[in-house]
């Protein structure tokens, strides 16, 4: 029975992930984002328990992955698709040359064509699973951005809009080439061959784990000063963090 159980919890972060896609097409950010957290703190627990129980195998690897391209990358494409969408409204096609900003019918949904670079970030999350499968190497540090920090920096978008209520932040979240110059680094990042640390204490030792508990730490002042704004600087700081500590990451 116990073996089950780490499957069992990642099939709950694959079903939190097909909540969250139907919100966030229908304009239910906030709460799409909050079944999207529920999915990567089951994605988090299905390997804890896996380890715990020592029943880590083929299929629990497979079956986490394909959860994960739904949590962790089609809900974020989704966001952002939605998003561009919402940036750009439905401009009326003036000539041929304008397709690209126009909008596009395909069975009676109208969408801004550009809109669909969002799903950039989709592709380049599958992209980056498959790799990680493969790769042996990521055991102790991840080669990119992982998945669910690049799902939780583009979904923490519209969470910002809702709650922060500044002008300025919410004329360039809004601004569609600011969307998609994000979606294009977020979909370098998740397949950059740069080595970012991972969130695993092997120990409690301080000295061997001095990068993780300063990221703890400054995540959580930011969080506490700056609420969901922080959540884009938070990603961007352990960005630098790996870059600036690369020396001392182990593969």
């Amino acid at each position: 029975m116990k073996k089950h159980i780490p499957n069992f919890i990642t099939l709950l972060n694959l079903f939190s992930g097909c909540i969250a896609v139907v919100l966030a097409i229908n304009n239910h950010f906030v709460t799409a984002a909050i079944f999207m957290f529920l999915g990567i703190f089951f994605d988090f627990f299905d390997g804890f328990f896996a380890r715990k129980f020592n029943v880590q195998g083929p299929l629990g690897v497979q079956l986490d992955s394909l959860a994960d391209m739904v949590t962790s990358g089609l809900v974020p494409g989704v966001v952002m698709f939605k998003l561009l969408h919402l940036s750009l409204g439905n401009p009326v096609i003036e000539d041929a040359d304008a397709v690209w900003s126009s909008s596009s019918i395909f069975e009676g949904l109208h969408y801004t064509p550009l809109a669909y670079i969002g799903f950039f970030i989709t592709l380049a999350s599958a992209y980056r699973l498959a790799k990680f499968n493969i790769d042996e190497d990521q055991q102790s540090y991840f080669k990119g951005l992982p998945t669910p920090a690049n799902a939780i920096l583009i979904v923490s978008l519209p969470m910002i809009l809702e709650f922060q209520n500044n002008d300025l932040i919410n004329s360039t979240i809004m601004n569609p080439w600011f969307l998609v110059i994000l979606t294009l680094i977020s979909s370098y990042m998740l397949n950059a061959p740069v080595k970012l640390f991972a969130l695993k204490f092997k120990t409690w030792d301080f000295k061997s784990n001095i990068t993780r508990y300063v990221f703890i730490l400054l995540t959580v002042v930011l969080l506490v000063v700056l609420q969901f704004a922080a959540i884009p600087l938070i990603i961007l700081l352990y960005v630098l963090l790996s870059l600036l500590t690369a020396k001392s990451i182990k593969a």
